[in-house]
């Protein structure tokens, strides 16, 4: 599949995600939250499976949209308004996700099928 990233750029995507997660989390516990909330919903992004029951389109659309960095941004954008401390919340354990997952090779889905990432190919796409 063209558009999958490899080598040293496939690396520093991974080491990238890696210090995403890390400095999420570090963040986490500065401000002192409850670390239960965080493992209530470290893997809530994961719901995002269920739009592959729609076909591999709406599964990568559903996908990309829960684990690109564009809505944890938004929440902590949002956090800056007075009353939305919450949303701080959700960034941080929202982005921690996103990081974790590229750092174990979990990319962004192509629409070609779940196992088609930017990051190479995953699980069965991955033998053949």
């Amino acid at each position: 599949m063209s558009g999958e990233t490899t080598g040293g750029i496939k690396t520093t995507l991974r080491i990238e995600g890696f210090l995403v997660f890390l400095c999420c989390v570090i963040a986490y516990q500065h401000i002192d939250a409850s670390w239960a909330i965080y493992a209530i919903f470290f893997l809530a992004p994961d719901l995002s499976f269920f739009g592959y029951l729609l076909g591999p389109k709406i599964g990568a659309i559903a996908y990309n949209s829960a684990h690109s960095y564009i809505g944890p941004l938004i929440a902590l954008i949002a956090s800056l308004t007075p009353g939305l401390h919450s949303a701080l919340l959700v960034a941080l354990i929202w982005a921690s996700h996103v990081g974790f997952d590229r750092m174990l090779g979990y990319g962004l889905k192509y629409s070609a099928g779940f196992g088609f990432t930017h990051l190479g190919k995953i699980g069965k796409a991955r033998s053949t």
